[in-house]
């Protein structure tokens, strides 16, 4: 297993530190690109009153996409399945 590397990832307004393998990076910034892509789409499309109700819109918009788990590959899935562990331990 590789050495873990920390990066500071921004989802939303917040920042969170998380430990990625260096061959991950490029998948984990691209999927926080979209992720916070989708959540300024949100933010001028609909009213929230902060920045939770648009992550947990985003969420809801990810988990009912029919293709999303079926078009990525089981690398991805693993590399969100880390940062999604990683998140929950920041919080």
């Amino acid at each position: 297993m590789q050495d873990l590397m920390a990066i500071n990832v921004v989802i939303g307004d917040r920042t969170y530190r998380i430990k990625i393998e260096p061959k991950d990076e490029e998948v984990v910034r691209r999927t926080l690109k979209a992720i916070n892509d989708k959540i300024i789409e949100y933010k001028t499309q609909f009213a929230g009153r902060d920045m939770q109700d648009y992550i947990a819109m985003v969420v809801l918009w990810y988990a009912t996409q029919p293709a999303t788990g079926a078009a990525l590959s089981p690398a991805v899935l693993d590399a969100l399945t880390r940062i999604e562990g990683q998140l929950d331990k920041a919080l």
